[in-house]
């Protein structure tokens, strides 16, 4: 039976943790940083910042303590925010236990390194065969509400993917077992980047040909991106790639989103960024995505618009004009 720590109290964090509980799990540790997240999930089995109307398993337990989180866990979830990563595991990377699987939950590229978070997991110290990548359509809310969903889950050692498969499997959430970390990680990154814009366009009153435009495209150059930098082409066509983006780019119920929607509306990014309980990804990876795409030679036209929305450089009006004035060019291209 299996013992999980969960570092990280957001929403996916969360989730995740009921997916375990309902998966089997004997005891499942969240790890929160705020002492009242840790007493509400004791209380009450709840977490009322980020999944309030979702009653958790009494398997489920929270701690400030990582020490005491991570004691005797077979699995550690990393939930927190990508670009807080190597700081956190520098805090208390020691504590996880050496014989443990770790699974990624985290969708961004490490700014200044360029690095996956696998990557950056595995420059702690953690050998890259425990360590486990789940990626797909899975929006928190749907998820905790028990609503049928797949998944990713890669590994490079697929023995490791396997036995994560086994260890989150419910009836309601199903995973499939692959070894294309770089393809999971890169689909579940840029498309955070893409639902921006496809926010921004809804945001500015546009439709649903402008929406599907901006996706068909941005898959485009997650696809590119993902050739240049070795992903299997068919990851990019299967639930971490084409499945994520659609759900992000197309529900109210993502950040990313529901972000691009404000950007589009007028709102300022400090104003949205301020807003508590609001953590969206794709404003703190898009820029780190540019700059992998220019290390590796790739054309990232939506994914650079973006960035400079998000830099105050333009408007997301003055992006629809860039974007459409392109010069015309072959689709394949």
């Amino acid at each position: 039976m299996t013992r999980a720590a969960v570092f990280g109290a957001g929403s996916w964090g969360t989730a995740f943790a009921q997916i375990l509980a309902d998966a089997g799990a004997t005891s499942v540790t969240v790890w929160a940083r705020r002492e009242e997240v840790v007493s509400a999930i004791a209380r009450e089995h709840r977490n009322p910042d980020y999944l309030p109307g979702t009653e958790l398993s009494s398997v489920v337990t929270a701690t400030t303590d990582p020490r005491a989180a991570a004691r005797d866990a077979d699995l550690v979830v990393l939930a927190v925010p990508s670009q807080s990563l190597r700081a956190n595991l520098a805090d208390w990377g020691d504590v996880i236990p050496p014989g443990a699987l770790v699974v990624s939950l985290m969708k961004g590229i490490e700014l200044g390194t360029g690095l996956r978070m696998s990557e950056v997991i595995e420059a702690s110290g953690i050998s890259g065969e425990r360590v486990v990548v789940v990626s797909g359509p899975n929006l928190s809310k749907e998820i905790a509400a028990r609503q049928p969903a797949a998944t990713v889950v890669a590994g490079t050692d697929f023995d490791a993917a396997e036995r994560v498969a086994a260890m989150v499997a419910t009836p309601y959430f199903r995973p499939y077992t692959q070894t294309d970390v770089i393809g999971a990680e890169l689909g579940g990154t840029v498309k955070n980047v893409i639902a921006l814009a496809v926010g921004m366009a809804e945001g500015l009153g546009y439709g649903d040909n402008t929406k599907s435009s901006l996706i068909t495209r941005g898959l485009a150059e997650i696809a590119r991106l993902g050739q240049a930098l070795g992903a299997d082409p068919a990851t990019l066509m299967g639930l971490a790639g084409v499945g994520d983006l659609i759900a992000t780019c197309m529900s109210p119920l993502s950040r990313n989103h529901r972000v691009g929607v404000a950007l589009g509306q007028g709102q300022h990014i400090a104003e949205l960024m301020a807003l508590p309980h609001q953590t969206a990804e794709g404003v703190k990876s898009c820029r780190a995505v540019v700059e992998l795409a220019s290390r590796a030679g790739v054309d990232m036209p939506i994914s650079q618009g973006v960035t400079a929305v998000i830099d105050g450089s333009v408007t997301p009006e003055q992006l629809t004009v860039a974007m459409m004035s392109r010069a015309r060019k072959h689709e394949r291209g």
